[in-house]
């Protein structure tokens, strides 16, 4: 069977709300994609600093989650319209949109008196009812329920898409790192997961404050700054770092508080000496993590880069010179797009919900089984 679908991304580094229109034929281990086209588009000024505020533990409040939720909402919706509209594709004709939503918190382990949870908002009634297509959202709570850590999801359809007769190593490079290995010709359970620590979160916050960029363009501002080995030093000793998988990281960790604190200690230093060693930081934790618990298993023959952190030439360059022993390509080497994945990745889990098929890989999230993921949300008129 046959299904357009949109899926929609909003990922922590807030750099805009991804939009991809597939095709998807079949499901489970048959599934074929086919993108028709994909759009970014951005999130106004105003909503981005009140979604900032909700991921602060000091500034958040429940009537600006409630409020955001909504507004996110009809963002979300007005995306799935713009790139129907930039296909030329007739929004009747969308079969189903999977929506991630935008991550406010994430607790992966519970402590003290606080659950092990999770929030996503952009209200799905919302969705539905502006695009008149049914939606299936809130994909990490099921994991959650069943034990897991309702993260790395991607893994699942990375399986579906990436397995083959090579030992390979995804790498997103968004605003956390998480990596997918997948063994050559292997079974879902062979594979596993995990966040490797920050990705663009750092080197992007910093830029802002440092620079008056939104990111560092190509990686620039880092090319022509000098690595601080005492602050890489530091950054590295962070205990997630040297942490064993199963585990998944977060804004709430890695977020504007973390950078405070950076700042605070190291701001004397020359601003793109700063924006280098945290650079160098994102790619030398991905390094570290590859060595203690991916190449004691396998041995990877292609890391395959994807998100926004493979447009940054100088720390590919890193990652290149770190992993000399792996060829390192992104996604455009392959025919893909970096930008779109992640979106294309929640229309594949929005199908295999619809099709009543597990979405999780226990090897990425931990959870005790495997568990049809996601709420669906039906349009509320007749079609």
């Amino acid at each position: 069977m046959e299904r357009y679908v949109v899926g929609l991304m909003s990922g922590t580094s807030l750099d805009g709300i991804d939009s991809a229109l597939v095709k998807v034929s079949g499901s489970g281990e048959s599934t074929r994609v086919e993108l028709i086209d994909f759009i970014n588009k951005d999130i106004p000024e105003d909503i981005k600093k009140e979604i900032m505020d909700c991921f602060s533990t000091t500034k958040s409040n429940v009537e600006l989650i409630c409020s955001v939720n909504f507004k996110l909402g009809y963002l979300f919706a007005q995306a799935v319209k713009d790139v129907c509209e930039k296909a030329k594709f007739d929004i009747n004709k969308v079969d189903l949109i999977g929506s991630h939503g935008q991550t406010v918190y994430h607790i992966p382990e519970g402590h003290d008196t606080i659950a092990k949870s999770t929030l996503q908002i952009g209200e799905p009634a919302v969705i539905a009812y502006e695009t008149g297509v049914p939606v299936v959202s809130n994909f990490r709570t099921m994991d959650m329920a069943a034990g897991g850590q309702g993260a790395p999801l991607v893994p699942y359809t990375e399986y579906l898409l990436y397995r083959g007769n090579k030992n390979r190593a995804l790498q997103n490079i968004g605003g956390i790192g998480n990596v997918t290995v997948i063994p050559k010709n292997c079974s879902m359970d062979q594979m596993y997961a995990f966040d490797t620590g920050p990705g663009n979160m750092i080197i992007d916050e910093v830029t802002k404050r440092l620079q008056g960029q939104k990111y560092d363009k190509g990686g620039l501002f880092a090319a022509s700054g000098k690595v601080n080995e005492h602050m890489l030093e530091e950054l590295m000793n962070i205990e997630y770092i040297n942490a064993e998988p199963p585990k998944t990281t977060g804004r709430e960790f890695f977020g504007s508080q973390f950078v405070d604190k950076l700042l605070e200690k190291w701001g004397h230093l020359q601003a793109n000496d700063i924006i280098a060693t945290v650079t160098m930081f994102t790619a030398k934790s991905i390094a570290i993590n590859y060595r203690k618990y991916v190449f004691n298993r396998y041995l990877i023959e292609e890391v395959i880069l994807g998100g926004g952190g493979s447009y940054n030439n100088t720390l590919v360059s890193m990652l290149k010179e770190l992993l000399p022993e792996c060829k390192i390509i992104i996604q455009e080497d392959l025919g893909y797009s970096s930008d779109a994945k992640e979106a294309i990745a929640f229309a594949v889990l929005a199908n295999e919900t619809i099709n009543d098929n597990a979405g999780n890989v226990l090897g990425a999230t931990g959870a005790k089984e495997r568990v049809i993921l996601g709420n669906i949300t039906p349009v509320p008129y007749k079609r």
